[in-house]
């Protein structure tokens, strides 16, 4: 399926250009910084760091996906299996979340929810 394919290629251009947050609580810092603009979840993480993150995203109402497994996530950075990713860089944040968003009917787990500016 190209959709992931493309979404991993966003993943690994933002971590080279540093506007990559890697790991739930490097990502919920910067949550709390309001420096993320859209979050990846693997599909996998434990129970634990997904109480911990998914209501944050959600009531500081940033964009996230669930989506991949901890494995893929952290390849596709360059990294040890992680279980979340938070994109600082808008314009990188709004194409990722574009692209999970078109594959949502097709992988099993992939979901983009929350977020968008308050009215």
């Amino acid at each position: 399926m190209q959709r992931p394919d493309a979404a991993f290629r966003f993943l690994g251009l933002a971590a080279r250009a540093g506007t990559l947050v890697p790991g739930t609580a490097q990502v919920r810092q910067a949550v709390r910084a309001g420096r993320v603009r859209f979050a990846v979840v693997a599909a996998d993480a434990s129970a634990n760091s997904r109480e911990k993150l998914l209501p944050l995203l959600a009531a500081r109402r940033v964009r996230f996906a669930v989506a991949f497994d901890r494995e893929a996530l952290g390849r596709a950075v360059g990294r040890a299996p992680l279980s979340a990713v938070g994109l600082t860089d808008e314009r990188l944040a709004e194409r990722v979340a574009e692209l999970l968003s078109e594959t949502e009917g097709g992988a099993e787990g992939e979901r983009v929810e929350g977020g968008g500016q308050a009215e």
